[in-house]
């Protein structure tokens, strides 16, 4: 290991031993947050309640190899001057699995901090982007009409702030609803999220569910104006799908995405005390699987010759972005053609880049026109670190620079 480089898990001594030291346990409290979490998003059924997204009994889909050795690839970061290697970004940014798939091969892929191809890790709100998809496929179906009025799909939040939104504003987190995003405020929104979904110790005062939250959330502004990122959207969007379908969130997903587009094996979310998979942040899967939902996007939706994610849903996703909408976004100068659209991050509207992304660290990355994807999981220090997804992009570029010659 390099000087500098962060440790893994094991050279923490995080959970290593029978019993483990008691500072080096993974508690309900520690579990999520560093050093721990380069432990704990690998061993999320360890940790908290799941319910298994079962990959059936079919094959799993080919994934040819085409691999080549990136790891002393030259990476410029331009914005600072610095040069580094592929792997060297790799393991300063907390990677634990990594993978680039150029032309339907897998042409790099590597594990670090005791991944493994079967590890099921935890991709934070990744989720969104692969709940949304499943959603994409009963809209193209007719299932859900994605001009309905929240309050007209769901009764039981009429008069909630949900209660006139469209469904579509709400995919595109462009309501008016009042939700706080603040992470490290365990009072905001988002930390009644993290007690009511089970992530962190019950607490009196808080929702014990997570589909108790949304009835609680006020009006603020009219909806379809600017985006605004709300995790609880994408709860939302699942409610919609169960009660189109009568199904509860891991049975869609199972059935309309990860049977069909062959995954390798079952998934999961972690679920809270009235059954609810965490639609916004509990998904869990192997990296090459992971891989297999972003080949949807850069293939137009299609798993071999079978069109399973609706062509013009892909269409939209890639191209649809309202650049204006996105205007008041902090980080527009790095993406200046950025946008959001149906649960996902559009780095380039006119490139067609598109990336589903979670807090410490999780990534798909798709460049539809290049036909690659890539997929990164980490387990960052921190919910967000803009330099080490602008580093990430680096890597990315230098790949595909490789690969394309340009």
């Amino acid at each position: 290991m390099m000087s500098g480089t962060p440790k893994t898990a094991r050279e923490m001594g995080i959970m290593v031993g029978s019993p483990p030291p008691p500072d080096k346990r993974i508690t309900h409290e520690n579990w999520d947050r560093p050093p721990y979490n380069r432990w704990a998003f690998q061993h999320v059924r360890e940790v908290l309640p799941t319910i298994s997204v079962s990959k059936g009994n079919g094959p799993a889909s080919t994934l040819p190899e085409a691999q080549q050795d990136f790891d002393a690839l030259p990476v410029r970061h331009e914005r600072d001057g610095r040069d580094s290697t592929v792997m060297d970004t790799l393991l300063n940014t907390y990677t634990d699995g990594f993978i680039v798939i150029h032309n339907n091969e897998v042409v790099y892929e590597c594990y670090l901090n005791d991944m493994m191809p079967s590890t099921l890790h935890l991709s934070q709100s990744v989720a969104k982007s692969v709940t949304a998809t499943a959603c994409g496929i009963l809209i193209g179906r007719g299932e859900i009409d994605r001009d309905a009025f929240i309050g007209d799909l769901i009764p039981e939040l009429k008069n909630s702030g949900y209660g006139d939104a469209p469904l579509r504003h709400v995919m595109d987190m462009r309501s008016g609803v009042k939700f706080g995003e603040e992470y490290t405020d365990p009072d905001s929104d988002i930390g009644k999220v993290d007690v009511a979904s089970g992530w962190k110790p019950m607490r009196d005062g808080f929702p014990t569910a997570m589909q108790d939250i949304p009835a609680t959330l006020t009006k603020e502004r009219d909806h379809g104006g600017y985006f605004q990122y709300r995790s609880i959207e994408t709860d939302v969007m699942a409610w919609v799908m169960e009660r189109a379908t009568g199904k509860r969130l891991a049975q869609i997903v199972s059935e309309e995405l990860w049977q069909p587009m062959g995954a390798e094996h079952d998934a999961l979310y972690t679920v809270d005390q009235g059954g609810y998979a965490l639609a916004e942040g509990g998904f869990n899967a192997t990296l090459r699987d992971f891989a297999r939902v972003g080949l949807l996007y850069a293939n137009k939706g299609k798993v071999g010759d079978r069109q399973l994610v609706p062509a013009e849903w892909v269409r939209e996703t890639l191209q649809d972005g309202d650049m204006d909408a996105f205007k008041n976004y902090p980080n527009l100068d790095h993406f200046p053609r950025g946008a959001y659209k149906n649960q996902f991050w559009v780095l380039d509207t006119e490139r067609q880049l598109i990336n589903a992304r979670g807090v410490f660290g999780q990534s798909i990355y798709i460049d539809a026109l290049n036909n690659l994807v890539a997929v990164g999981l980490s387990t960052w220090p921190d919910f967000l670190n803009l330099e080490y997804f602008l580093d990430e992009v680096d890597v990315l570029n230098a790949i595909t620079r490789e690969l394309t010659g340009h």
